[in-house]
């Protein structure tokens, strides 16, 4: 789950991370009243859930008030990445003597949190990796033993000179550690680290992800989902406890098991076809939950058939069978729907079935071609 910078920023700050004071407009009048109570310059930030958003002019720097009122209509409502900007964070401008990067993510290889810095700031850490990656110092920390302040500050030294500068950020590293398992984020940044004129140190930007897994002990984290920002079909899903991502092909799969789903994708991408979504409707027999399932995938207009794979253990082939039957009755879709039923109570699936007269296949192979070409049809 991705959260807002403004969201990102309240967590830094609930452990001692430094973080220019900030609040969040939705509508220029408001951005124009926040930055005459900071009466000083004030950057309006958009808030979207991708990057790159000072590229696309979404972040801008405003001398006063008036300015910022300007600045917020030009902002809000503009489309960055696909994104609509629905609100902009009003933060107080500060002078930027250098620019770093710090950040933590989890890596699977390791299997432990890596932190990363670098004196190349304020740029994408990817092109920074590409081009320059001798700039990027990194370090595994042992999940047991956790970060040691003696560590932290030799990562320090690799962006800073002036000890109490390395003091400050090996602080700021420490918190940051702190944020990364306090929400059981799966990453955490600050991009850039500045220092001021003055020899503070301040994270000026905050990006937060978190483990969609753990969000079921983090309750207030979750509360900051923007439902606005999401796929709605994704939103959808979860709320139907149905596992779902939305993919760029036009075959839809409803599959049950998230390891058949991923088998079934493979073939889907061997046989020559490409899969439109992975959607798991897990080991229920509810049927409602397979009506929920093909509502989502056919109002996908990239969608040119569907594939059902269904392989029946605690999951029964004729209540999925009723589900598909409802949803034709409710929905009574315009592609072509190719159906494999094998397992628990396959024959009584396939008698339900009957009625819609589905093409059907014995073989998982089969069925994938039999999609694959009806969708090339249905083209």
């Amino acid at each position: 789950m991705k959260i807002h910078e403004y969201q990102a920023k309240e967590i830094f700050a609930s452990v001692g991370i430094p973080v220019p004071p900030g609040e969040v407009a939705s509508d220029p009048g408001t951005a124009e009243a926040i930055a005459v109570r900071y009466n000083k310059p004030v950057m309006v930030k958009s808030q979207v859930l991708v990057g790159g958003r000072g590229k696309a002019g979404g972040v801008k720097y405003a001398e006063s008030p008036e300015a910022a009122r300007v600045l917020a209509t030009k902002i809000l409502g503009m489309d960055i990445k696909g994104e609509t900007v629905n609100k902009v964070l009003i933060t107080e401008a500060v002078d930027i003597l250098s620019e770093s990067y710090v950040g933590i993510i989890l890596d699977r290889a390791t299997q432990r949190p890596v932190i990363m810095v670098s004196p190349a700031g304020g740029v994408d850490i990817e092109e920074v990796a590409a081009k320059t990656p001798e700039k990027i110092h990194k370090l595994a920390v042992d999940p047991v033993v956790g970060l040691k302040l003696f560590q932290a500050r030799d990562l320090a030294y690799t962006l800073y000179r002036d000890i109490g500068q390395v003091r400050k950020c090996a602080d700021i590293l420490m918190k940051l550690y702190e944020a990364f398992w306090k929400v059981d984020a799966s990453l955490v940044e600050i991009n850039p680290l500045i220092t001021t004129p003055g020899g503070d140190v301040l994270a000026i930007d905050a990006k937060v992800n978190i483990d969609d897994n753990a969000l079921f002990r983090q309750k207030e984290v979750e509360a900051m989902r923007d439902l606005d920002a999401e796929e709605a079909s994704e939103v959808k899903a979860r709320e139907a406890d149905l596992s779902y991502v939305k993919l760029d092909g036009y075959i839809g799969c409803c599959v049950n098991g998230a390891g058949l789903a991923m088998a079934t994708m493979d073939l889907v991408k061997r046989y020559g076809g490409d899969p439109a979504n992975f959607l798991d409707i897990g080991g229920s027999s509810n049927p409602q939950k397979v009506v929920t399932a093909m509502s989502i995938i056919l109002t996908d207009p990239n969608v040119r058939a569907v594939l059902i794979n269904i392989f029946g253990g605690i999951t029964r082939c004729d209540d999925v069978a009723t589900g598909i039957v409802q949803a034709f009755e409710e929905f009574k879709p315009t592609v072509p729907v190719v159906v494999r039923l094998t397992g628990t109570n396959e024959k009584e699936g396939q008698k339900i079935l009957a009625s819609c007269k589905l093409p059907s296949a014995d073989t998982l192979d089969e069925a994938v071609k039999k999609a694959i070409e009806l969708a090339g049809n249905a083209a």
